[in-house]
């Protein structure tokens, strides 16, 4: 069973070890793969869990992912109470189960056939992906009885952020939260791109490797999913060819503004 784990741990964090030995505690058959997120990034937490659940997996396939700033409530927090966990079935098959935190549900949200609560209480630890929601996770895993609880109304959870950085992947791409639109691209069109205070010219393209090395792209990138309709939503990308886009941004956070002109 391929269970994806995603979360803000740190890479190579002790954190990490404790949850996989857990999970494999409850699911002994799950092969586990670790996706790290920056610190409460829930929105690079979304568009992982959408890249991965709605395209092909393996039958059986989960993701699990705890990225829970407890931001629902600014009150001290009794037992170390937080966001609830939840669980999500996707069209592709793959579940869904993980802390229902910011934006981690949004760019599944309408495509999900099933969201519901999981039966599990939401405080008790301050690592609840450790002490408390793995057993949880296997048992919604296994289909046992009352492992789920009601269904989650899709009003409490967030659209997805308009013209913002949805992810930054290893080599400083900067993916978005602006759709393609093959009608609005023309090759070599040069368009002004501003994130935060720094701004720089791209060339707007169909392909990021449209452009020379040294020339900023700003295209249609490698993510993207079909949504109900059969249709693919492909999302756009800051690439700096033979560069670090990220880093000539000045290193910009996940959720900063992205205008284009």
């Amino acid at each position: 069973m391929l269970v994806h784990i995603i979360a803000d741990y740190g890479f190579g964090d002790l954190a990490f070890a404790e949850v996989v030995q857990r999970i494999k505690l409850h699911l002994p058959d799950a092969e586990p793969i670790l996706t790290p997120v920056p610190a409460f990034a829930t929105l690079a937490a979304s568009f992982c869990i959408a890249q991965l659940g709605l395209n092909q997996a393996p039958a059986g396939t989960i993701i699990y992912h705890n990225i829970a700033p407890r931001e629902d409530d600014e009150q001290a927090r009794p037992g170390n109470a937080g966001e609830r966990l939840a669980f999500a079935r996707l069209l592709t098959g793959v579940r869904i189960i993980g802390v229902n935190a910011g934006y981690t549900f949004s760019f599944v949200r309408d495509l999900a056939v099933e969201l519901r609560w999981a039966a599990v209480a939401a405080e008790g630890s301050q690592f609840r992906s450790r002490d408390l929601f793995p057993e949880a996770a296997g048992a919604i895993a296994l289909g046992l009885p009352d492992a789920l609880d009601e269904e989650i109304p899709r009003s409490e959870i967030p659209d997805v952020p308009p013209n913002c950085i949805a992810y930054i992947d290893g080599y400083g791409n900067l993916k978005t939260t602006i759709k393609y639109e093959e009608s609005k691209t023309h090759q070599s069109d040069t368009v002004l791109v501003q994130i935060g205070e720094n701004q720089h010219k791209a060339i707007k393209s169909d392909g990021s490797f449209a452009v020379k090395t040294g020339q900023l792209a700003f295209a249609p990138g490698s993510s993207g999913w079909m949504n109900s309709q059969g249709e693919h939503t492909c999302w756009m990308e800051v690439f700096l060819r033979g560069g670090n886009a990220w880093e000539s941004f000045n290193r910009p956070a996940i959720g900063t503004q992205i205008n284009v002109s």
